[in-house]
């Protein structure tokens, strides 16, 4: 499952969809990312954990 800055929305629904795979959705962070400290990265991933974990358990669909 992808994971990306909100930036690359277009691009990686794009790019799911030329590879066959327009059901992929990646999750979305806010960007940037690069100039974070820690404790902001980390509050941004505590921030789509529960996300991340259902869509690789099966618990929920890629639309939520």
């Amino acid at each position: 499952m992808p994971i990306a800055t909100d930036v690359f929305r277009s691009a990686a629904r794009a790019q799911a969809s030329a590879l066959g795979r327009a059901d992929l959705d990646a999750v979305y962070v806010p960007h940037p990312i690069q100039d974070q400290l820690a404790e902001e990265i980390e509050e941004r991933a505590s921030a789509v954990l529960a996300t991340v974990v259902d869509r690789l358990t099966g618990a929920v669909s890629a639309d939520s």
